[in-house]
């Protein structure tokens, strides 16, 4: 591995507005100029860190992680007055870490003025494990240099070299071609010399290589709403904003080689390790006398007790019971201990608790989605309604000790009521300990192309006639559509436009163009949150993780999915309608499965409209093909109309097998008991 460090400003896409790189683009190309390791340094952010940390570890690479802070010009950065400057810091180890989560989460959540921003008073009181440099000309340093007022420059330095320590501050010389890049250098190796601050060589990298310049004008054109032919649209004003090699540097700052060998000091300083949370559960209060284990099995066995003498017994009556009663007691304590050994019933009692406070409240709750449907626990413990020994589900699909993973149930409830238990939940554990998570929109292949051709300001019509070129399959990115030697492919190769318009969006693509709130998730931490993990606003005021659904679950923090489903408010008006004109009482969770005309009606008919996963055209279709007479008939359509089995030509072959059409063949003997409810076909979700 090749011992060079020579810069540390690293912009990725996670940066919103000037970033041109994807963090596992970024490690490719370290390791292939010889980089033995990077700081990413986002402006006002540490969106990308956890993502960062696992793409350089995969190339060997060591990940360095910092941020560009905006410094507010006045003492308090609470208050709304303009101006920021620039200020690099890194962390060194832990307490750097948790000193850059509370600095870009204080500046995002209070400091948000055109920047997320923080005072200098703020930034003092959090420097422990962070080192400090000067910045890019944007710094405070600079700016006084570049205004002609060196002893205001050499009075800034000397504050930061106070409140990081001898050591522990850096100036920082660039030299990008930007005319005060000379002026400035003079000045910082007088500093040097003056202040006795050692000086750093750094490249401020906005996008990976050299030739990603022009492909990044125009993601600035795109964020801003510019043209490329506008001569006074905002750009860089040199091509120098890109990830240097040692040799480069070294040939840059030539007249002092030191300023770039310097830099090796802090691969070895910094040694921070993004690790998960030791217990990602928040306490659970539970009655006197009662442990949380204790508790939770508490709950479990009278919650078996209750399905036992209710709608066990209900299928019992009909003769429509598949297993003994022995099986469920057998099957519940063997679930429980999974679960203890496992260290998850806290998990389950925060879940068992909200969710009750749903049904109190008459919030309704879905009946159970997923993985978690094979979970008896989860059934007693009316987290679901779906029987797993009724329906031959396996809990080894939702926990298995072989394979140590964090649970993950989706709770579907009422789209106008899902705010409620949300609140409940901020109340119970604390505002400071609950959020929402951030979720980032990226440039899909036909909003890149549209996204470019606007910035060339190409005619809309010929750029959406290119763009409907991509094929509506999912997942599609241009560089597989220009692999099928389609239409698209044909124009690529015929006019020097279409090429010119497709290569940018090929750089494009896939980076981030803005940041949201994840539909359904919801973080619920062992601690304030801003202890563990950045936070930030939306622009809707909410407060959100800076991490997205992937960094979070990879910190180990604990993770629930409150989705907000409109068929169950319209299931729960339809039954208070029902009530209320026929004076009927319904229960969703005995209603029989077996209903003849519902089969006949609605599914024969294809009369789905509204029903989840049955309602598009091409599964309607399917419904008029097979016609489905139970609930293991729609389960198999279900599991069969994806993707893979429907370009296999599988939804055909059950069909006709159906209807006599083709003989119901097993591949092995064996397989007969396993797949003779799905006429042989093997199929699965």
């Amino acid at each position: 591995m090749a011992a060079e460090f020579t810069h540390l400003h690293l912009h990725t896409d996670y940066s919103l507005l000037d970033g041109a790189c994807d963090v596992d683009k970024l490690a490719t190309h370290l390791s292939g100029i010889g980089q033995s390791a990077a700081a990413m340094t986002d402006h006002g952010n540490i969106y990308g860190a956890v993502h960062f940390f696992e793409a350089m570890k995969k190339k060997n690479l060591k990940p360095i992680l910092g941020c560009e802070l905006y410094l507010s010009k006045t003492d308090d950065h609470r208050t709304y007055a303009d101006g920021y400057n620039h200020f690099l810091v890194l962390a060194e180890n832990e307490a750097g870490y948790r000193n850059l989560v509370r600095l870009t989460s204080e500046a995002a959540l209070h400091g948000f003025y055109r920047k997320p921003r923080v005072s200098k008073e703020f930034l003092s009181r959090h420097t422990e494990g962070l080192i400090g440099f000067s910045g890019c000309l944007a710094g405070e340093i600079n700016q006084h240099l570049m205004a002609g007022k060196y002893e205001e420059a050499k009075q800034s330095a000397g504050y930061f070299q106070d409140i990081f320590g001898k050591g522990n501050f850096f100036l920082e010389v660039q030299d990008h071609g930007l005319a005060p890049d000379k002026a400035v250098c003079d000045a910082l190796f007088k500093m040097e010399r003056d202040l006795d601050i050692p000086i750093i060589a750094t490249n401020d990298s906005h996008y990976v290589a050299a030739d990603d310049s022009r492909a990044h004008e125009i993601l600035l054109c795109v964020q801003t709403a510019g043209s490329m032919n506008d001569p006074n649209r905002f750009k860089f004003d040199t091509q120098e904003f890109y990830i240097k090699s040692a040799e480069e540097m070294h040939r840059t700052f030539s007249q002092n080689p030191e300023v770039c060998t310097r830099t090796m000091q802090f691969v070895d300083r910094c040694n921070l390790k993004l690790s998960k949370v030791d217990n990602p559960f928040p306490d659970f209060a539970v009655p006197e006398g009662e442990t949380l284990y204790s508790y939770f099995e508490k709950v479990c066995r009278d919650g078996l007790q209750k399905r036992l003498d209710t709608t066990v017994a209900h299928l019992r009556s009909r003769g429509l019971l598949r297993k003994t009663i022995p099986d469920y007691h057998a099957r519940l304590e063997r679930e429980i201990g999974i679960i203890k050994d496992m260290k998850f019933p806290g998990y389950f009692m925060i879940v068992w608790d909200f969710i009750r406070f749903a049904r109190e409240k008459g919030i309704p709750v879905g009946p159970g989605r997923g993985s978690a449907a094979g979970s008896l626990v989860a059934y007693c413990m009316e987290i679901t309604d779906v029987d797993p020994l009724q329906n031959e589900l396996l809990f080894e699909r939702f926990l298995n000790p072989e394979r140590i993973s964090m649970p993950d149930i989706d709770i579907d409830f009422c789209m106008n009521r899902r705010i409620e238990v949300i609140e409940y939940v901020r109340g119970k554990y604390g505002n400071d300990q609950v959020a929402q998570i951030i979720t980032f929109n990226t440039m899909a292949a036909k909003a890149a192309i549209k996204d470019v051709g606007r910035a060339l300001d190409m005619p809309y019509g010929e750029v959406d006639r290119i763009a409907k070129m991509i094929p509506p399959t999912i997942g599609i990115t241009i560089d597989k559509a220009l692999q099928d030697k389609g239409p698209l492919s044909q124009a690529y190769d015929s006019d020097p436009k279409i090429k010119e318009l497709i290569d940018a969006a090929l750089r494009l693509e896939g980076l981030i163009r803005g940041a949201g709130v994840h539909a359904a998730g919801v973080v619920i931490a062992p601690k304030p949150l801003t202890e563990l993990v950045p936070v930030t606003r939306t622009k809707d005021d909410a407060i959100v993780t800076s991490y997205d659904m992937g960094a979070i679950e990879k910190m180990g923090l604990l993770k629930m999915d409150f989705l907000g489903l409109t068929t169950l408010t319209v299931i729960h008006d339809c039954i208070e309608l029902i009530e209320k004109t026929k004076v009927i009482k319904l229960n969703m969770a005995t209603i029989p499965l077996d209903d003849e005309k519902t089969y006949e009606q609605v599914f024969h008919r294809a009369l789905t409209s509204g029903v989840f996963q049955f309602e598009s055209n091409g599964m309607r279709d399917v419904l008029r093909r097979y016609k489905p007479n139970t609930v293991e008939d729609l389960t198999a359509l279900n599991a069969l109309y994806r993707p893979g089995p429907i370009q296999g030509g599988m939804i055909d072959e059950f069909i006709e097998r159906k209807w006599g059409r083709r003989a119901v063949e097993y591949e092995l003997p064996e397989l007969e008991p396993i797949l003779s409810e799905t006429l042989g076909v093997m199929l699965y979700q």
